[in-house]
């Protein structure tokens, strides 16, 4: 069983030592206190007898109170139930309805991990079931959804979750020492920019105090990591990777890695640095994890296929996996003595976070956005803006200029909706690129909103579902309470519209789509430097009948910006990977308003929203002109000390 950490800012003058003595001593002396131990930011406490706890609620309340931890309260392997007894009897608490996929035990954690279709049913009336389950076999019951959609990825994610469970157990007691090691007091704080200031890709932002090290995302550029989309793109590989080997840093001396999200900008070269030699923890909520193993993955796979070599491979992949930290919105985690983690929602994609910091001992409060939307999307509720305290924001700028205020949204979605709807009429196709994860979802909840509700909107055409899409919409439906309320109980309620029967999935060949009439296509690679929707493109290109419609945002260098500034004619690799030359003849179109960040408008309002407000603003993460204009802005509208970052620049917080 787990109780929130408590809230407080105090720090506990205890040593290890006394810490669990006193735990101890809060505990009835028929619980059979084993042990307690550190288990990465946690604590963990061993008992023989768990029943002893269901007497009184409030004894782990008073605990966890007393000590500002996380506490975890297991049974002492001695105590645990044999596992096939254990299972009967999880099978006979739990009603069939539940819809039970699979029962696992971990006995390096004494915890049964319950997978399963309707988790509601398995949980039980105020958590009856999950109380039943401990009581009767001393396991720990931990609850996953099952997605309505198959997932292959997030199968392999649990299934090595589970293969190094020991590993885990190991690492996780081992930065747990780390985490709870006295430092002395800092007297500075410095942030340096090694990516995605000025620019958009490559995020990464280092932290450090005398005693402490840690990153902000680490990802890759969009338009450089993948060679070979487009031999005439000219961009320079030496501007793919964050400034790690800039900043006099030796990634041993790293205590940690904060990601926001699981987009490549953010963490595309996370995987390098364990392959590199990183040995520490990673931090993330649970969907950040396993998309960030869809898309990683995906990475080595187009690296490959247009003749690139990839930075990594896929057990560089699996290493970054098994050190990840997961946590959840609102759980306030220690990650160093004087740094305190707390995620909350961004709005962006499904698990996107906004970084909170606490240092020290109220030294300093830094709120970091990552990618951001403080607007209405269908997938997700907008970003939050009440935090304990903000010294310093960070905040991202992809659409910060002047000239960046959007429509309605329901100007929007008319918009793009009759866009789609005079090309079917004409006989054409849309190919719309996607990034997979985040907008292809928004677009799917808008298509199929529109085809099915709305009679002057309904078209008898396919939309044909291809690349990775399918798997990000599948974690979707593993995660539904990350998602705004109405679309979770449609979830819930097994009528998740990414099932919907407008969609149509391309599986192995393409010629079906090409061969019929009329069709949407929603392809994967938004920006088109690789992915499915160059594929489409090669084929669809010449035919003025079709068209190209852009809704996401296309960096300064990548195909898909260059196609939409005009670009009449590219080369592109065939099958046997000669260039060849490609005519730009269909109809090329782009509807603003859809993307998951934030326009100038929102970013303005987020930061005037902030509870309380920042004194310093840092805009970073949109091309210069644009980080340039937000900052004089937000500096005049804050009576704040706003400045836009270039990459290397440091700056001394406090």
């Amino acid at each position: 069983m787990e109780m929130e950490e408590a809230r407080a800012n105090e720090r506990v003058q205890l040593s290890p030592k006394e810490l669990f003595e006193r735990i101890r001593s809060m505990l009835p002396d028929d619980a059979g206190y084993v042990k307690a131990e550190f288990e990465g930011p946690d604590i963990v406490v061993y008992l023989k007898n768990l029943k002893a706890l269901y007497k009184d609620d409030m004894i782990i309340r008073n605990i966890a109170s007393s000590i500002k931890k996380k506490l975890i309260m297991r049974s002492d392997p001695s105590a645990l139930m044999d596992p096939e007894r254990a299972k009967e009897a999880i099978e006979r608490i739990v009603p069939k309805e539940a819809g039970i996929n699979n029962i696992r035990f971990v006995p390096e954690f004494s915890e049964v991990h319950v997978e399963a279709m309707k988790p509601g049913l398995v949980i039980g009336k105020h958590g009856s079931n999950l109380r039943a389950i401990s009581m009767e076999t001393a396991w720990t019951p931990k609850v996953l959804r099952t997605p309505t959609m198959e997932s292959d990825t997030l199968s392999r994610v649990r299934q090595l979750m589970f293969n190094e469970a020991d590993f885990r157990k190991k690492f996780m007691i081992g930065i747990g020492k780390t985490i709870n090691k006295p430092i002395g007091k800092s007297e500075w704080l410095k942030a340096t920019a090694l990516g995605g200031f000025s620019e958009v890709g490559r995020s990464c932002l280092l932290l450090e105090t005398p005693h402490s090290r840690i990153l902000i995302d680490c990802g890759l550029s969009p338009e450089s990591s993948i060679r070979g989309a487009d031999a005439n793109a000219g961009s320079d590989i030496n501007k793919a990777f964050p400034y790690i080997g800039s900043a006099s840093l030796s990634i041993s001396e790293l205590d940690a890695i904060v990601v926001s999200h699981a987009h490549m900008d953010h963490t595309g070269f996370i995987p390098y640095l364990f392959k590199s030699g990183y040995e520490g923890p990673v931090y993330c909520t649970p969907p950040t994890r396993d998309l960030a193993a869809l898309l990683l993955s995906d990475y080595i796979r187009l690296s490959q296929r247009v003749g690139g070599t990839p930075l990594y491979g896929e057990k560089d992949i699996r290493k970054m996996l098994t050190h990840m930290v997961v946590r959840d919105y609102g759980e306030v985690t220690n990650i160093t003595d004087e740094l305190k983690l707390t995620y909350h929602n961004a709005g962006h994609i499904l698990g996107s976070a906004i970084v909170h910091l606490h240092v020290g001992e109220g030294m300093h409060n830094i709120v970091y956005t990552g990618d951001m939307k403080y607007g209405f999307t269908r997938l997700y509720d907008p970003a939050s803006t009440r935090y304990p305290r903000v010294d310093s924001l960070f905040i991202e700028s992809t659409y910060g200029a002047a000239n960046d205020i959007g429509k309605s949204r329901d100007e929007v979605e008319r918009q793009f909706m009759g866009e789609v709807k005079s090309t079917i009429d004409k006989g054409g196709k849309v190919l719309i690129p996607l990034v997979a994860v985040g907008r292809s979802q928004e677009v799917q909840l808008i298509l199929e909103n529109y085809m099915n509700k709305r009679p002057e909107y309904k078209m008898e055409v396919p939309v044909y579902l291809d690349g990775m899409i399918l798997e990000a919409s599948a974690m979707h439906t593993a995660y539904p309470e990350y998602l705004k309320e109405s679309l979770r109980n449609r979830i819930l309620n097994n009528k998740s519209p990414f099932e919907s029967e407008i969609f149509e999935i391309v599986k192995g060949e393409r010629e079906e789509v090409f061969d019929h009439g009329p069709a949407i296509i929603l392809a994967s690679g938004g920006m088109m430097n690789g992915g499915t929707s160059v594929e489409y493109f090669k084929r669809l290109a010449d035919s003025p009948q079709n068209k190209l419609l852009f809704v996401g945002y296309n960096s300064l260098n990548s195909l898909g910006r260059r196609i939409e500034n005009g670009l009449s004619e590219v080369a592109l690799p065939n099958g046997d990977g000669k260039l060849v030359p490609i005519k730009v003849n269909m109809e090329v179109r782009r509807v603003s308003g859809i993307s998951g960040h934030s326009d100038r408008r929102q970013l303005i309002n987020f930061t005037e929203g902030l509870k309380p407000r920042p004194k310093s603003i840092f805009v970073m993460h949109g091309e210069e002109r644009k980080c340039e204009d937000l900052s004089r802005t937000l500096g005049r509208l804050m009576h704040a000390d706003a400045r836009s970052p270039r990459d290397l620049d440091s700056i001394r917080l406090k």
